[in-house]
């Protein structure tokens, strides 16, 4: 059985207690991003990814002080990371997945929040085409969501991930739903995901970051879980869990990693060190995968740590 219990839900605290008991051996390492225009940081990256004939990472181009960003497409050269020439989408947090044949790419649109002047308000805008040269947009999710992942199955439908905050969701719950196509993704459709109730406490949030498919018919997640302390420092860790689409059972979240397993850095802001964002995982058989994240809110680099989704195969 997968299915979450209530009285078995842990916190950041209690999945970091298990984590370091466990004295995971780790190689982690920067990766070199060379930009059009220097002065900015890259991070919230994507895992490597295959479109044009070419291997590329998307990530997230920003300056240190500010929260307009832009998608870099990063295409490897000699152990170095080259951002392409092509016309610029301005959003955060890039993910890339492939559904009917079609490089599906999505991002977070920030904008001016009209109710409340002064504030920023954001949503979830999805692309798809051949390849990253050729992408339009075709969808938009609701005001206020970000984190929301999109897979695959091997029926052919889609199962998307999302992350509803305020009434619904509180902080962020992560919710599921299956669409026949993606012509059917639209905001409204978005807001009546199932939600998973027992994968945080109230006080924590969290999302789901790529979707891979497993053997058995089971999705593996890579997800985070995130919290404040008692100063308003926010802390963010890695993690993965696995989900029966036929079902709709989740096993319990486990970290798979967390800050001080990568290299020290800046950070964007003080309260921001403890942060790191899973961006892709690609797994390299023998047990091993690398897990390519965002690290405090800085950079971008990757570690090489044990397949998190191996137990979950032909469940």
């Amino acid at each position: 059985m997968l299915q979450q219990k209530d009285n078995s839900l842990r916190t950041c605290k209690e999945l970091l207690l298990e984590f370091n008991k466990e004295k995971i051996q780790v190689n982690s390492s920067k990766i070199k991003f060379i930009l059009k225009q220097n002065g900015k940081d890259v991070y919230n990256i994507t895992a490597p990814f295959f479109a044009d004939g070419k291997t590329w990472i998307a990530g997230r181009v920003e300056a240190r002080d500010s929260e307009y960003s832009r998608i870099g497409f990063f295409e490897e050269s000699e152990g170095e990371w080259v951002e392409t020439e092509r016309e610029a989408l301005n959003l955060q947090d890039p993910f890339v997945t492939r559904i009917g044949g079609k490089l599906v790419l999505g991002g977070v649109e920030v904008f001016d929040d009209e109710e409340r002047p002064g504030y920023l308000n954001y949503r979830t805008v999805f692309y798809q085409g051949e390849g990253i040269l050729d992408l339009s947009r075709f969808a938009v999710g609701p005001d206020r969501m970000k984190d929301i992942r999109l897979c695959e199955l091997e029926d052919g439908r889609i199962l998307v991930l999302t992350r509803p905050q305020g009434e619904q969701g509180g902080r962020g719950k992560i919710g599921y739903r299956f669409f026949e196509s993606l012509d059917e993704l639209d905001a409204e459709s978005l807001q009546q995901a199932t939600l998973m109730e027992h994968q945080f406490i109230p006080e924590e949030w969290g999302g789901a970051n790529e979707l891979h498919r497993l053997s058995g018919g089971n999705i593996g997640v890579l997800s985070h879980i995130a919290g404040f302390d008692t100063e308003g420092n926010r802390h963010y860790y890695s993690t993965a869990f696995c989900f029966n689409p036929e079902t709709g059972e989740y096993g319990p979240m486990k970290m798979i990693a967390e800050r001080r397993n990568f290299q020290p850095g800046p950070s964007k802001r003080p309260d921001l060190e403890d942060v790191i964002f899973s961006g892709g995982l690609v797994r390299l058989g023998g047990g091993k995968a690398e897990l390519y994240c965002g690290v405090s809110d800085a950079e971008g680099q990757k570690v090489l740590i044990d397949d998190p989704f191996d137990e979950y195969e032909n469940r």
